[in-house]
């Protein structure tokens, strides 16, 4: 069975930082790339970064570039989301997923994912940043 788990959001004022962590299991974590996204109520689950685990490549949307940090601890079967200079629309629903090493390179654009790779997500983690 596929999980995720993700934790560390929490409430910061405009500017702070937070790390997002995402434990993976119930599949080969270094044969995917693994995603991170966020969804606010009445709006699509849009894609945030990704990281290829098989060979490192990183994408991340133009909205986070130069503030969103995706890390990835194979031994660990963790990704890591370093989130700095936080913003009030950064204020969202952070959910992890597996993705087709192919389908990383969309989240260098709008990417919005109904159904990931493996048909389910975890509970999330919220992060609330305040102005």
């Amino acid at each position: 069975e596929v999980q995720y788990v993700e934790s560390g959001g929490g409430s910061v004022q405009a500017g702070g930082s937070l790390r997002l962590s995402c434990e993976a299991s119930g599949f080969t974590f270094d044969d995917y790339a693994i995603g991170w996204f966020r969804q606010v109520p009445g709006k699509e689950r849009e894609g945030v970064s990704c990281i290829n685990n098989n060979d490192g490549d990183i994408h991340v949307t133009y909205s986070v570039k130069g503030r969103f940090t995706i890390s990835s601890d194979s031994a660990k079967n963790t990704v890591y989301l370093q989130m700095n200079d936080l913003k009030p629309e950064d204020t969202a629903v952070y959910y992890c997923a597996a993705e087709s090493p192919s389908a990383c390179a969309y989240f260098s654009g709008d990417y919005y994912l109904v159904s990931p790779e493996f048909g389910s997500w975890g509970q999330g983690t919220q992060v609330t940043v305040s102005s």
